[in-house]
């Protein structure tokens, strides 16, 4: 989005090389800080299984059933969401750097004072009437997507003593096919809470800048959005941090 403009896909199916991530940049799948992974960790060694055409081809929700309004969070049911607005972009990408095109990318947040529109979510923070804090849109020909949204607020979640999870949106990537499908987290530059949140802490140091967006002032709308860049990398060597199967929960 910022830059040289990257060039559009081939025509035809591309099957990414599988390079598997260094072990020094993985998330381990088991971190005791993070109490909730003692129950969900698998017990063996995940095996690498290489996508082939079964993989890569079938079903897939159209871009015909994807409307322009669900990427934009800020008004729902008739009204404006409360917050701070910010535009969220970036592009997703493959292992060797080729942009994703027809990628359905979902996001889920708490609202601006850090509450989930979801039943378990009870802590006496409000909520907001006109912000459910669910979007999605199809990545286009070149990789690109975008959503306008509120900032999340930080809120508890008891993993500690006076436990609080930083800022962040919630992604959920599916590829050419239901069985392609990536969940991770994207969190704010220079958050004060990084430092006693065991999530982002799981991941190796050296990779945890990939799971934060970048403020971008050539983006920002006048009077009206800040904007925050984030790619997502698929595999390789820089590839995004994402969470296990087991981890699709609200934290």
């Amino acid at each position: 989005m910022t830059g040289t403009t990257p060039a559009a896909p081939a025509p035809g199916l591309h099957l990414p090389r599988y390079v598997r991530e260094e072990a020094a940049t993985r998330t381990p799948l088991a971190f005791p800080e993070y109490r909730s992974t003692a129950l969900r960790a698998p017990l063996r060694t995940p095996v690498d299984l290489p996508h082939r055409l079964t993989e890569v081809t079938g079903p897939v929700l159209g871009e015909d059933r994807v409307l322009p309004t669900d990427a934009d969070l800020t008004w729902r049911n008739g009204g404006e969401a409360i917050g701070q607005r910010i535009l969220v972009h970036g592009r997703v990408l493959d292992s060797d750097g080729r942009p994703v095109p027809g990628a359905l990318v979902e996001v889920w947040q708490a609202n601006a004072s850090g509450r989930y529109r979801h039943v378990v979510d009870n802590w006496p923070a409000p909520l907001d009437p006109h912000f459910d804090g669910l979007g999605r849109v199809v990545t286009d020909s070149l990789g690109r997507y975008e959503f306008l949204t509120i900032k999340p607020g930080a809120y508890p979640w008891g993993n500690h003593h006076n436990a609080w999870r930083p800022a962040h949106i919630h992604f959920s990537l599916f590829g050419r096919a239901f069985t392609q499908r990536l969940v991770t987290q994207m969190y704010f530059p220079d958050d004060p809470l990084f430092g006693q949140d065991p999530i982002y802490n799981a991941i190796p140091p050296v990779a945890r800048h990939r799971a934060v967006s970048r403020y971008s002032l050539e983006r920002t709308q006048d009077n009206w959005a800040l904007a925050f860049e984030w790619d997502v990398v698929l595999r390789g060597a820089d590839q995004t941090p994402f969470e296990t199967e087991d981890d699709g929960d609200v934290a």
